[in-house]
């Protein structure tokens, strides 16, 4: 167990889990390093962190660490900057007719039934369409930090998004986005990305953090549409040059590569 010298948090202490089987690229396996005590990770401090590249799955923090491999590059949106594409502007307008509602964190059963039907549509045979509620919850439901759980629905009242956002110091952290694998008409998952720069914009936060971005993974990949992008790379943040295809929607995917 070691101490993360380049940041000011003398509290906490990090280690380096074993090895298990990585959830972007077949045949790799993967390493996380994990910040504890999981208590002293306020917001304050958690802004900190996913600052210097982590992020959370429920009440653990952690960043890739893995051996021989930095497939993974922490992205942000750069909001003042950001100018949509023909793609996203198209689907900033059809997703108007959408209704949002933004609660605190809580266990909501027709949130659950969307989970399921999602990873069952969109991660099938990864293991999560099998989550009980007791596993939902300490992955989505668990936090120490400013979250805050966002819900779409269409004219008709059914639910279409469902978004867990932490609030950081300097802009929103992208958690988990999950939405109705059957409603095709809207790139949901583009809009939910959308809908979260928009709402940088009015709380005037600089950035919208998107987690992990992997250029080889085609459901990682789709964060660098957004441009444009910051990488953080050699511990400093550095526009991202180039972009993802325009028009895509594989839908923001949970970045915990231990978990899906």
């Amino acid at each position: 167990m070691t101490y993360l010298k380049e940041l000011p948090l003398a509290a906490l202490q990090f280690y380096t889990t074993s090895s298990y089987p990585c959830s972007y690229l077949p045949g790799q396996t993967a390493r996380s390093q994990v910040a504890t005590p999981h208590h002293l990770i306020n917001s304050d401090v958690y802004g900190q962190l996913v600052r210097a590249g982590f992020r959370r799955s429920g009440a653990f923090t952690y960043r890739p660490m893995c051996d021989g491999c930095r497939a993974c590059v922490p992205l942000r949106v750069d909001v003042a900057r950001f100018a949509p594409n023909r793609s996203q502007r198209r689907c900033w307008k059809a997703g108007q007719a959408l209704k949002s509602r933004i609660s605190r964190l809580g266990f909501s059963a027709e949130h659950y039934e969307l989970y399921l039907r999602y990873q069952s549509e969109r991660h099938p045979g990864a293991g999560m369409d099998r989550d009980n509620r007791e596993q939902y919850a300490q992955f989505m439901l668990q936090s120490k930090v400013n979250t805050r759980i966002a819900e779409f629905r269409g004219p008709d009242g059914r639910l279409a998004i469902v978004s867990v956002i932490d609030i950081l110091e300097d802009g929103l952290s992208s958690v988990y986005t999950f939405f109705d694998p059957e409603q095709r008409a809207i790139g949901l998952g583009t809009y939910g990305v959308l809908w979260q720069i928009e709402q940088c914009r009015r709380l005037g936060l600089p950035y919208l953090y998107l987690g992990y971005w992997l250029e080889e993974s085609r459901k990682m990949s789709y964060k660098s549409a957004f441009q444009p992008v910051e990488v953080l790379r050699g511990g400093r943040w550095q526009e991202l040059a180039g972009a993802a295809d325009p028009d895509a929607d594989p839908g923001p995917d949970d970045d915990f590569a231990g978990d899906s």
